[in-house]
């Protein structure tokens, strides 16, 4: 009865449900890391895969060998391509140069300095030195005194080279430094061109008429160079020398006493002994630079 009962369907069929439900557990507690020969395959099935791969790597740098190797290639490509420019540009001109001479015309044809003379068929150039036409718009006549109250005008310097210069006597430091620059000078030439010295005469102009006065510039030359000329005059006189050296005269600083400061220009003229100008040192010359341009100025010929 017992062996008629396993032969029924209904217990076969009961059998093979249990048969499967068994293998399906114990597969799964194989994947959860429990079972033993098929374990580590499961595990390795059980790792989740991302969109990079050694297979997608090795693609890239295929990828990227090509790129490189391309524009290695296409490079060198251009470059025989310019060169070939180049010389076929440099056939060109040989072949220009040569027609040039054979046809005798003496000029050199160049890429970088167009055309030019060439020194084979034209003599070398030669300049030469002359004087400047005309004589610059600067200076002219003028009327002032001296410290002895004596007249001096432009024409009391004549036979003499004169350094004139415009400041005034209550200037701080510009003024100054520049009068004691006017002396070395003349001490420099005194020592090295005594002959040049003594042609020349330092002149000083007040453009502060209203307070130099001929006491006050008497006090004031006491500082300065023995062979100096102080000049002044009216506030009219003054106006008009300094517009004809078109000197720049303004008040400046004024205080509420009434003192002030005056804004001028810095320049030394230099005088020739006709009276023209023959040169002008500004203030940035070292008194070194001015000795040399006198005596230059000095000691060429004259037409």
């Amino acid at each position: 009865m017992f062996r008629s009962s396993l032969k029924s369907p209904t217990i076969n069929n009961a059998v093979k449900k249990y048969a499967r439900q068994f293998s399906s557990e114990k597969y799964a507690k194989t994947r959860a890391g429990t079972g033993s020969s098929n374990a580590a395959d499961a595990a390795a099935s059980m790792i989740p895969r991302g969109p990079v791969s050694w297979a997608s790597l090795g693609l890239v740098a295929v990828a990227a060998a090509s790129a490189v190797s391309y524009y290695q290639i296409e490079r060198e490509r251009r470059l025989e391509q310019a060169m070939g420019k180049i010389v076929s540009n440099n056939k060109k001109e040989n072949r220009k140069r040569q027609a040039l001479y054979t046809l005798g015309i003496g000029f050199i044809v160049s890429s970088e300095s167009g055309w030019s003379p060439n020194p084979e068929f034209f003599a070398k150039r030669k300049f030469k030195q002359t004087k400047a036409a005309g004589k610059p718009a600067i200076g002219g006549e003028y009327s002032l005194v001296d410290l002895d109250g004596n007249l001096v005008t432009n024409k009391s310097f004549e036979g003499k080279w004169s350094l004139l210069y415009f400041g005034f006597a209550r200037c701080p430091d510009i003024c100054p430094s520049e009068m004691v620059k006017v002396g070395q000078v003349m001490d420099t030439l005194a020592e090295e061109y005594p002959e040049l010295a003594k042609q020349i005469k330092p002149i000083f102009v007040s453009v502060d008429p209203a307070r130099d006065s001929l006491i006050a510039l008497k006090e004031y030359a006491k500082d300065f160079h023995p062979s100096y000329i102080f000049l002044t005059g009216s506030p009219e006189q003054v106006q008009r020398m300094a517009k004809k050296y078109r000197v720049y005269v303004s008040k400046a600083d004024e205080t509420e006493d009434g003192d002030y400061l005056v804004d001028h220009s810095i320049v030394i003229y230099f005088h020739d002994d006709t009276g023209d100008m023959a040169d002008c040192f500004t203030q940035s010359m070292r008194p070194s630079d001015v000795v040399e341009k006198v005596v230059e100025r000095m000691t060429q010929p004259r037409e």
